[in-house]
């Protein structure tokens, strides 16, 4: 009676025993029959016949490198190599193959691979992830094996399920980390194109349109932009202006369709005529026509041989491809709009000064352009400019008294204008009169004597016209509009501001208390704070004796408190103008001051500030405008005084 046989087994009859098959072999742990793989040792760990030994250890000795685990030393490190491969076409005469072009992505982490084909647009074919995330075993005869990064290089065939992928090149990453693994790596090869695309874009590219029109997409661009301008402000200094007073001009530049437009900011009571606008919208070419153009010269479309109605009620035309004689004509872009340019508006030169936030950010975003601020120069000593280099003199350099209102100096090949100054400044100059004569008044008044004299019966004529109801003063513009036509530009601006400081019209102290208090209110109104009832709630409660004072030091603590927007010296000014004589603080004054919802200072509107309320308060007063001027008193310390 024959014995059956095992599952997977077969009997040889000539040696009379089982002989089982490489894939199932069987061994027993505790009787019972356990399925190994082909590597399992035979008796004594011996290996059986048809088995391959293999490495105990990688291509790496044993004991170098970091201890971590691979998840951990390789994390979110990948190797990326560019392929193709050829995939057959069958049943089609346009094209027998095509190449198809992918990315094999291996993670060191764990050794996985992944495939990934880039999507091409109109292509007409699935594209995406070839192969998902995975190990993937080698082909046969080494399925039980699987990919590592050693079988990775450039110039080389991989076979991934059946298909095969030819790596052309890799990124910087993988080849750094090929060579400091011992890999000499291959030269890279070109990238093959697809026959079929190549040559259908030979057939695009032979087109020629047969319709008489250019196609010209401006919807997208008006999608996109409908609703953004960008604005510019601008001066335009019209020479043939009497006065040549500058205009102030405010550009728009619509994105939507790439159109300009300049309106004319008139000032109130200047006496100009306020006209709608000062360039309608419209597209700006860049240089101006020197002639009138005929109609129809300058177009988008060039047609020519132009048929009537030869068949039925249908024309004929042919468009000229090459736009012979069309005039071609360069249009202002977003571009060409940057803060100090000069643009030509139909023969105007427009210098653009400033933007709005929406154009910067703009233009941060597009172009990477910063309006940036911070220190222009270092301090140091700069030597004044037009010097030999090697002389055996000493080099001059630039001194106090060569700086003034009004003074054009070059730093570095830089050319200022200094247009102002701070009251400190000019309180300096005018104490040192000895060293600055530019602040001396009595240099002033000889100079302004010895021109004005010989005509001094029509100047008092001049003043008094300035002064109809004789109140024996003026305006600071109208005196310093006369000055500058007596003298006719033979006094700085500098010694022009100091003859008005010295014959102004003002209380020093209630200037200085008027300018301060509209400073904080405009520092207060920027911040937003308004919780003064609350503020003085504080105070008055800290107020034990109800005596409407509290010491210096206490208000500065509870304003402080209260974070206060306003910086610590110009708090402690203010303080201390509100102090009695007993250096006590009448804090309900203060905080009445402060209020700019119930007391908004209203000369705050005449005064001036050069400094334009910075919010870093920087210790020092900007120069006090100077508003009326006694001119009555100057015509009499030049001319004396009348019988």
């Amino acid at each position: 009676m024959a014995l059956p046989l095992l599952p997977g087994a077969s009997f040889d009859r000539n040696l009379g025993k089982e002989k089982f098959h490489k894939s199932q072999l069987w061994g027993y742990c505790n009787n019972v029959a356990m399925l190994v793989g082909e590597d399992k040792p035979g008796i004594g760990g011996e290996p059986l016949p048809g088995q391959k030994a293999k490495p105990k250890y990688s291509v790496f000795p044993r004991e170098i490198g970091s201890d971590a685990p691979a998840w951990v030393a390789f994390d979110k490190q990948v190797l990326s190599f560019d392929a193709y491969f050829e995939e057959e076409v069958p049943d089609k005469n346009q094209e027998l193959y095509r190449i198809r072009h992918c990315k094999i992505y291996f993670y060191l982490e764990d050794d996985t691979i992944q495939v990934v084909e880039p999507q091409v647009k109109n292509s007409g074919i699935i594209q995406g992830t070839i192969v998902r995330r995975h190990r993937i075993p080698l082909p046969p005869p080494n399925e039980d094996q699987f990919y590592t990064v050693d079988h990775f290089n450039i110039n080389i065939e991989v076979i991934l399920y059946a298909r095969r992928y030819r790596i052309i090149d890799c990124d910087q990453f993988t080849k750094n980390f090929l060579r400091k693994m011992g890999v000499r790596l291959n030269p890279p090869v070109c990238r093959p194109d697809d026959p079929y695309t190549k040559e259908r874009q030979k057939i695009v590219d032979n087109m020629k349109p047969l319709r008489p029109y250019e196609r010209l997409d401006t919807l997208r661009q008006f999608l996109e932009f409908d609703g953004h301008v960008l604005r510019f402000f601008c001066v335009w200094d019209d020479p043939e202006s009497m006065f040549h007073d500058p205009r102030e001009l405010v550009l728009h530049y619509y994105l939507s369709d790439d159109t300009i437009e300049i309106k004319e900011m008139v000032p109130v009571n200047s006496g100009w005529d306020a006209v709608p606008l000062f360039l309608k919208r419209n597209k700006l070419p860049k240089y101006a026509p020197t002639g009138l153009y005929q109609p129809g010269t300058i177009t988008n479309r060039t047609v020519l041989n132009v048929f009537g109605e030869l068949v039925g009620n249908k024309g004929r035309y042919i468009l000229d491809n090459r736009k012979t004689g069309a005039v071609h004509q360069e249009f202002y872009k977003d571009c060409d709009l940057t803060i100090g340019a000069v643009i030509n508006v139909w023969g105007r030169k427009i210098v653009l000064c400033d933007c709005d936030e929406f154009t910067k950010e703009y233009y941060r975003t597009k172009y990477g352009i910063r309006i940036l601020g911070g220190k222009f120069l270092e301090r140091g000593r700069i030597k004044k400019p037009g010097q030999e280099l090697f002389k055996s003199q000493p080099s001059e350099y630039f001194k106090a008294q060569n700086l003034f209102v009004g003074a054009r100096v070059c730093f570095h090949g830089h050319n200022f204008l200094l247009v102002d100054a701070d009251e400190y400044a000019f309180n300096y100059m005018e104490k040192h009169a000895n060293e600055f004569s530019m602040a001396d008044i009595s240099v002033i008044l000889k100079k302004l004597k010895d021109i004005a004299e010989p005509r001094s019966r029509e100047i008092k004529q001049m003043f008094a016209v300035t002064d109809p109801d004789h109140t024996k003063v003026t305006e600071y513009d109208p005196f310093r509009n006369l000055i500058v036509n007596i003298t006719d530009g033979a006094l700085s601006e500098h010694e022009i501001m100091t003859l008005g400081r010295y014959y102004s019209m003002r209380d020093d102290s209630e200037m200085d208390v008027h300018f301060l208090l509209a400073v904080a209110q405009e520092q207060l109104k920027k911040k937003s704070f308004e919780n003064f009832g609350q503020l003085s709630a504080v105070l008055v409660y800290n107020d034990r004796e109800k005596r409407g004072v509290l010491p210096h030091e206490m208000c500065r603590t509870i304003c402080k408190s209260f974070r206060l927007p306003l910086a610590d010296d110009l708090l402690q000014a203010l303080l201390t103008i509100f102090e009695d004589s007993h250096e006590q603080v009448e804090y309900k004054k203060f905080v009445y001051g402060l209020n700019w919802r119930e007391n908004q200072i209203p000369a705050f509107q005449t005064i001036k500030v050069p400094l334009k309320y910075e919010d870093d308060w920087s210790g020092q007063l900007p120069s006090l405008p100077v508003k009326r001027v006694k001119y009555l008193t100057l015509l009499e310390d030049l001319f004396g005084k009348e019988e």
